[in-house]
């Protein structure tokens, strides 16, 4: 039971998230509400504890994006694309994936949907911070790479 809420809803991460991990996590969530330098701690401390759980990443990037600390939320998410990158053995690179597409398929398990999804948060991260073109170079790399899936 966290001490800030024991009657909040819980926030589903994936199901084989170490119990610790998501402990933590879930009393984060429950901190942002009302103390952010906590909530902000206990994201760190998760990932910490557990650098290979992709949720911590995750976590940690929303945290930042919907407290427009935009620098950190990038800073995070770029994190999380090198990691799943890592876990994939597939280049972290989105620019390289998209040049070499033939020869990854990003839609094959939780990891590679995880690097989709923060791809995405980054393309909306840069967005967010007025650096437009870089985020249609993103948006179109992701459409490149499920045109790519589509040809299979």
């Amino acid at each position: 039971m966290n001490r800030f809420n024991s009657i909040e809803e819980r926030v589903i991460f994936s199901p084989d998230i170490p119990a610790p991990v998501n402990a933590l996590l879930q009393e984060a969530v429950a901190a942002s509400r009302c103390d952010e330098t906590e909530a902000e701690r206990l994201f760190i401390e998760a990932r910490r504890l557990d650098c290979q759980c992709l949720d911590t990443y995750f976590a940690l990037y929303k945290f930042y994006f919907y407290r427009a600390r935009l620098a950190d939320a990038e800073q995070t998410a770029l994190a999380g694309l090198e990691e799943a990158a890592r876990q994939g053995r597939f280049p972290a690179d989105y620019k390289r994936l998209a040049r070499e597409k033939e020869k990854w398929n990003l839609y094959a398990n939780g990891i590679t949907h995880f690097y989709l999804y923060s791809l995405k948060a980054l393309a909306f991260i840069k967005l967010r911070s007025g650096q437009d073109a870089e985020a249609r170079v993103i948006l179109s790399v992701i459409s490149d790479l499920a045109s790519a899936l589509d040809q299979e």
